[in-house]
């Protein structure tokens, strides 16, 4: 072989070397999760410009935050919206075999109604507390993150003081589900780090977390409506439903959560049954209003 070509050879064998090792090095970071203006610290995604503090919380005024939060001193926070959800008609199960024998199929008419775009968020919590409105809750102390830790029958109460009530099982399904039955609130595919946060405390993408990530930090994995985003119809954190039995002493969950380390528990038709009294650090809520 004249000595060009071995050159060349040469060449191209080292070139296709470099791509091997960068592809490896590339599998072998930390999956990609945060949205453009945030910064993957620890398993948080903080603003760009923040720190993570000693108690996991993104600390500092960001320079910048994701599509649809707001900059401000304390850090990102979600902006107070309602999104209107035109009237449809909600189908569950019988488009998803991993549905079968766990969800009953229906359909069932929704009527049109308003939902809140972002989780309901320690600061807003905060403001009902302050105006005497609400019981008062350990929070974390990072007004841009949903409040956790807060039973069904405060939940409600929150809920009024903002005009509205706590959302039935079918609105947050068919806020989830569209009238198509997807089977993520983003679509029938593609259940990634960068479009939920879940896996967050022992992986898939993340480990260590002790609570949930800033509310619409996931704009990827919004539901895209004729009127507007919602953010974190899955994962973040469980939402309560409202009973169906007012006396009920068990109500519904929804859209798992930050600490659920598989794609089926982030899926349009799961559901928890939990007791109403139940305090966890993966569950909150937000509200739902007339249309």
């Amino acid at each position: 072989m004249p000595g060009w070509k071995a050159g060349l050879a040469a060449v191209a064998a080292l070139l296709i070397g470099a791509a091997v090792v960068a592809l490896a090095f590339r599998r072998a970071e930390p999956p990609a999760r945060c949205a453009p203006g945030m910064v993957a610290l620890g398993p948080r995604c903080c603003g760009e410009g923040q720190r993570l503090d000693d108690a996991g919380r993104c600390a500092g005024a960001p320079r910048r935050c994701s599509a649809g939060l707001t900059v401000t001193a304390a850090g990102c926070v979600a902006p107070n919206a309602a999104v209107r959800i035109a009237a449809g008609t909600l189908r569950l199960g019988p488009s998803d075999w991993e549905a079968q024998g766990i969800v009953d199929p229906r359909a069932v008419f929704v009527p049109a109604f308003s939902l809140d775009a972002f989780e309901i968020t320690e600061q807003r919590y905060a403001a009902c507390v302050e105006a005497g409105a609400c019981a008062p809750l350990p929070l974390r102390g990072e007004p841009g993150v949903p409040v956790t830790g807060v039973t069904l029958a405060e939940s409600a109460r929150y809920c009024a003081f903002a005009g509205g009530a706590l959302p039935s099982r079918d609105q947050l399904a068919f806020a989830a589900a569209g009238d198509s039955g997807r089977r993520y609130p983003w679509g029938d595919t593609g259940a990634v780090c960068r479009r939920a946060a879940f896996g967050l405390r022992a992986g898939p993408c993340g480990w260590g977390a002790t609570g949930p990530e800033l509310a619409g930090s996931r704009p990827d994995g919004a539901a895209v409506l004729p009127g507007g985003r919602v953010f974190d119809l899955a994962g973040n954190v469980a939402e309560w439903a409202a009973p169906d039995a007012l006396d009920g002493e068990f109500s519904e969950t929804h859209g798992g959560s930050w600490t659920d380390g598989a794609a089926a528990a982030l899926r349009t038709w799961n559901r928890r049954l939990v007791p109403v009294s139940t305090r966890a650090p993966d569950l909150g809520f937000r509200c739902v209003y007339p249309p």
